[in-house]
């Protein structure tokens, strides 16, 4: 009889629970088996749950998460059994056409390295499987806790991939759309990139504020300001020379390219989850003229990215753990996503902490 495990599933549309499920074992040549120590909750679960990835009975959620290298594969050999690491959001082959023309993030297909609780089970378990262990694991560094650590798995690669997009360089403009987890990350990755004026917009007074923490030179609430106008203001009318969007939504976007100046560049991070088309803003666009660049990207994965962001939490170039909003265990699971859909005690990004468990 399999030893069984807990994990917290989509059970049906609508409906979530910690249920046991068989450990799991075999993990494959070139895979491995992770003991779960701490993972990170994204609102992209809760979408799930809502139906985002269509139904998913019993699918294990969950995408942020470190922990203890259990078992490997028998060609496995950047990781062993007892080894401290991070585990990627994405899980990439490497070996696909899309992985091998430099688009690891869209293994196989459109977004087809994005696994973990739309076509496998995730992390939000005591156990988890991870396919291509030595490209999609990286070893956490001593003096780098697994909180910080869970952040390198995606939100710090997806914000930072938005700052590189967007092309910024030393003493350029740059404006971050959307204040969230990856929108604080994106403000980040414009400061350690040289940005000589940072401007963050959103309209929750924490998350400007928390902003300021990671960069952000001006705050605009726009719920109380002409958003394009403020920023056309700052720049002498010519508008910035990078954007980031994270909002996923139809008036950010057009707001983008309403403040990007000729030449520059908007980075799209956001997640567009309504509707069947985006608009451009026809004039502000130049009618398709005016060189304006439109960037896309998903978070970017594997062991060298990882551990190159575990590197700037080590040396103190970025403190993450300040967007952990709150700490939770494991077995409390059904009391974070109930927080997060009722939008209580200011929920930002929680942590969930896993008991330690007899080993196997």
């Amino acid at each position: 009889m399999s030893k069984t495990m807990k994990a917290f599933v989509m059970k049906k549309i609508g409906e979530a629970g910690i249920i046991e499920k068989p450990v799991p074992t075999d993990p494959g040549p070139n895979d491995a088996i992770i003991k779960t120590t701490a993972a990170l909750v994204c609102f992209s679960d809760l979408n799930t749950i809502k139906g985002a990835c269509g139904d998913r009975t019993d699918l294990t959620l969950g995408h942020e998460a470190c922990g203890i290298v259990h078992q490997v594969g028998s060609a496995v050999t950047f990781v062993k059994p007892g080894d401290r690491i991070a585990a990627a959001a994405i899980t990439p082959c490497y070996r696909c056409n899309n992985c091998q023309r430099g688009f690891s993030s869209q293994c196989k297909e459109f977004l087809g390295s994005w696994e973990y609780s739309t076509i496998k089970d995730g992390n939000f378990a005591e156990y988890f499987h991870v396919n291509d262990a030595d490209t999609n694991l990286a070893l956490i560094p001593d003096g780098v806790s697994d909180e910080a650590a869970c952040y390198a798995t995606s939100i710090m690669s997806e914000g930072f991939q938005g700052a590189e997009d967007a092309d910024i360089i030393l003493g350029s403009s740059a404006v971050v759309f959307g204040l969230n987890p990856v929108g604080q990350m994106a403000i980040a990755g414009a400061r350690l990139l040289g940005a000589g004026l940072i401007i963050a917009v959103d309209n929750a007074p924490k998350r400007l504020e928390l902003s300021k923490e990671y960069g952000a030179d001006v705050l605009i609430n726009f719920n109380e300001t002409d958003v394009v106008k403020e920023i056309l203001r700052l720049t002498n009318g010519d508008g910035v020379d990078s954007v980031m969007e994270t909002m996923g939504t139809q008036a950010s976007f057009e707001n983008c390219i309403k403040v990007t100046r000729p030449g520059g560049t908007i980075a799209n991070i956001g997640y567009h989850r309504e509707g069947e088309y985006l608009k451009i803003p026809r004039l502000e666009w130049g009618a398709g003229l005016a060189e304006k660049n439109i960037k896309t990207s998903l978070c970017t994965g594997g062991s060298d990215r990882m551990s190159r962001l575990l590197r700037l939490i080590q040396t103190d170039r970025v403190d993450p753990t300040k967007m952990t909003s709150h700490h939770f265990k494991f077995d409390e699971m059904e009391k974070v996503f109930w927080m997060m859909e009722n939008k209580k005690h200011n929920m930002f990004k929680p942590l969930i902490t896993f008991t330690n468990q007899p080993p196997i």
